[in-house]
This record gives structure tokens, sequence and C-alpha cells, in this order.
């Protein structure tokens, strides 16, 4: 009987430890997968962040380029009002100088 009890526990001890030998190195298969995943997703959201910063910068180009074209455009459009406005005063004082010999003339 004695031999029984012993032998039983002897039993119940090995397969104990070896029942919780499979657990851990499941569990360690289970924390390398998460630490995986982890890196993973952190990998991932770097490169959206990446990919953020990249499509803020070429907005950012793009709106000033967009402000560049509008000055020039500002600039070409009062040049020509400038032009037309000078035009204008040379025409006016043509017709002034044209009526003053006229009048002068008669």
């Amino acid at each position: 009987m004695k031999k029984f009890l012993l032998s039983t526990a002897l039993l119940l001890v090995l397969g104990l430890s070896f029942t919780s030998c499979r657990d851990t190195k499941k569990a360690e298969d289970a924390e390398a997968a998460v630490e995986a995943a982890a890196e993973k997703a952190e990998e991932a959201v770097e490169a959206a962040a990446d990919k953020a910063e990249e499509a803020v910068d070429a907005a950012t180009e793009a709106a000033g380029e967009a402000v560049d074209k509008a000055v020039d455009a500002a600039g070409e459009t009062v040049d020509k009002a400038v032009d037309a406005a000078g035009e204008t005063v040379d025409k006016a004082a043509d017709a002034v100088k044209d009526k003053i010999k006229k009048e002068a003339g008669h």
C-alpha cells in the first residue's frame, strides 16, 4: 500500500511538471506573438505618421506656390492698370494740348 501511494504521488508530480512546462511554453509563444504584433502596430503607426507629415509638407508647398502665383498675377494686373492709366493720362494731355492749339489758332 505504501508503494502504491508513493508511486501515485510520483506519477502526479511528474504529470504536473510536464503539464506546467508545456503551459509556460505556450505562454512564452503567446507573449512573443503579442510582442511581434505590438511591434508591427508601432511600425504601422510610424509609417502612417510619416505619410501624414509628407502630405502636410506637400500641401504647404502647394499652398505656397499658389500664393506666389497669385502675387505674381496681382503684380502683373497692377502693372497693366498703371500702364493703362498712364496711357489714358497721356491721351488726355494730348487732347488738352490739341484743344489749346485749336483755341490759340483761332
